[in-house]
């Protein structure tokens, strides 16, 4: 099922062209990162999601309604998390959360239990009756993303997440993102930390000056920067039997799953025709003719690679 879709969405500011003509399907429980430089039109396009902007022209739908037209029957589907998190610095955390949640209409005992569902799942119960103002950064974005799930959207917008977290604060970020996948929310993450979106999403899409230059699943995108797979091989040398790297390179140099081979510092790298979907063709040639094999593993594309690869690094 597609929860979220654009069809040839445009915005324009006058001079400005911050979209020309995005398409874009989400599937549900699907984890979206969308990529791109500063400027590109990430923020745009969640903004023109989360009803904060009408789209000059083309359509933008959640779960299959209009934004533009019928945009108070999505607020209620989406949480939107923008990158600068506004916050009243003189509330308890638990106020905070109380004062939103009084916002969605969820009264009585079922917002007591809402809120300790929300800060529970984001780890915040022992700030409980913590000033906001004495947040941290990473503490920060956790209470942010607690009050976008008070009223149990379907669809999360998270512009820049992560921006601005110490290394462990965006590791356990990751870890709640990651936990929100498992119980099936439908995200959308911007970002322009490439690292991070590969470990937390399934999907892609990259922009660059308001163009969708490509959109779909990690896998994907990685066969059109990469179209063979690449494999890292150390074996345990034994010279004497004539088992050394050289002579595994030698004895591949005619494998026919085999497109090219280039030695490494410790162990050599085989390069596979894009035809051969099975890398264990390799192993296993090896293993029949006694060579011990201590690391055999698929080199993965980073998203460094993809995004030098599809972007011209050019921004309006």
């Amino acid at each position: 099922m597609i929860v979220v879709r654009l069809e040839k969405v445009e915005k324009r500011y006058r001079e400005v062209h911050a979209l020309r003509s995005v398409d874009l399907e989400i599937g549900e429980g699907d984890a979206f990162g969308f990529i791109g430089p500063n400027g590109a039109g990430k923020t745009t396009t969640l903004k023109i999601l989360a009803t904060l902007l009408r789209p000059s022209a083309g359509r933008a739908l959640v779960c299959g309604i209009d934004v533009a037209r019928r945009p108070e029957e999505v607020k209620p589907l989406i949480g939107y998390m923008p990158d600068v998190l506004g916050v009243y610095d003189d509330m308890l955390v638990q106020e905070y959360l109380e004062f939103f949640a009084a916002a969605y209409r969820i009264h009585g005992e079922r917002r007591r239990k809402v809120i300790d569902d929300v800060l529970s799942l984001t780890d915040l119960g022992i700030k409980r009756e913590a000033q906001v103002r004495s947040l941290s950064r990473g503490m920060g974005q956790r209470l942010g993303l607690a009050r976008v799930l008070l009223h149990d959207p379907k669809v999360l917008l998270l512009d820049e997440p992560a921006a601005g977290l110490d290394p462990r604060a965006r590791i356990e970020f990751k870890q709640l993102v990651l936990e929100l996948r498992r119980m099936g929310k439908t995200l959308l993450i911007s970002s322009h930390i490439l690292g991070e979106i590969g470990e937390m999403c399934n999907t892609i899409g990259i922009i660059e000056q308001g163009k969708m230059l490509f959109a779909g699943s990690i896998e994907d995108v990685q066969k059109r920067v990469r179209p063979g797979t690449r494999v890292q091989v150390r074996l345990k040398e034994e010279p004497e039997a004539g088992r050394t790297h050289a002579e595994a390179m030698e004895v591949l140099r005619g494998h026919p799953a085999v497109e090219a081979l280039r030695p490494g510092e410790a162990g050599f790298e085989v390069l596979l025709k894009p035809e051969c979907a099975d890398p264990s063709v390799v192993s296993a040639d090896l293993a029949s003719r006694g060579f011990r094999i201590l690391h055999f593993a698929e080199e993965a594309v980073d998203l460094e690679e993809v995004f030098l690869h599809i972007t011209k690094g050019v921004v309006s």
